[in-house]
């Protein structure tokens, strides 16, 4: 697979707790997964500010260079990339499912990939074997089950927290990369412009979690008969009675404040 011709899109990230800005995770493991594949012969493409410090993170990972499509903030991403990969040549293009800041609306793998008229992947977590025009790849499922796939080339992939552990960045070759810097055709988003943004709600709390030490333990208390000790049999109620029974479970749940 070294003669392949790989590009993975990479992001500018934030740190959940500083705030401050890094690479974005889960495109250093689509960084990662390229530089498995192909080495470094990878190429890196960032559609933004070329000035970022935090895109030099990437660079740290082994690379010489990062080619950044020079764009202001809130300008359209998708047109420019699509063109870029279109003249390209690519057969793989690898990148993060979600970014942490800007938008973060995880849209960005699916839209470029109906641009392009290309199979996407999502939960890309290995590639087995290219042969005959065709890649064999691994996609990650929930609770930690994998699914074999056969996808035709060019193909776009997304990688989330399944995909591989990224290496450190090194300092000295963060430094010495190079931030390439292309001049294109500014796209306004204009949906984003006209879009207000507010912080995010916590996700309400699942009513019911399961513990224990094995899987087969979570298993037997998940299909365990309920006792019955507390609840009750609504039957025979009006609709507004038993829409008042789900109201108060949920607030004694703690779903609802």
């Amino acid at each position: 697979m070294t003669d392949l011709n790989i590009i993975a899109l990479v992001s500018v990230g934030t740190h959940p707790t500083s705030g401050r800005t890094r690479r974005a995770e889960q495109d250093a493991r689509a960084v990662e997964l390229g530089l498995r594949l192909v080495g470094e012969r990878l190429q890196l493409v960032h559609a933004g500010n070329p000035e970022e410090e935090a895109l030099r993170g990437y660079l740290g990972m082994g690379l010489e260079e990062l080619t950044v499509l020079q764009q202001p903030p809130g300008a359209d991403a998708l047109p420019v990339l699509a063109e870029y990969l279109v003249n390209a040549g690519v057969q793989m293009v690898l990148t993060g499912s979600q970014a942490e800041t800007g938008e973060g609306s995880g849209m960005l793998p699916y839209l470029l990939a109906e641009r392009l008229g290309w199979p996407l992947v999502v939960g890309l977590a290995e590639v087995e074997s290219v042969e005959n025009g065709s890649a064999l790849v691994l996609q990650a499922l929930p609770r930690g089950q994998r699914r074999r796939l056969k996808v035709r080339l060019p193909f776009l992939a997304s990688i989330d927290s399944a995909g591989p552990v990224p290496r450190q960045s090194a300092f000295g070759p963060a430094r010495r990369g190079q931030l390439d810097a292309e001049e294109v055709v500014v796209v306004e988003d204009e949906l984003f412009a006209q879009a207000q943004l507010q912080p995010a709600r916590p996700r309400p709390k699942r009513l019911k979690v399961i513990h224990g030490k094995t899987a087969a333990d979570r298993l037997k208390a998940a299909t365990a008969k309920a006792s019955g000790d507390g609840g009750q049999v609504l039957r025979d109620l009006t609709p507004e009675a038993g829409a008042e029974a789900i109201f108060k479970l949920l607030r004694e749940e703690g779903v609802l404040r």
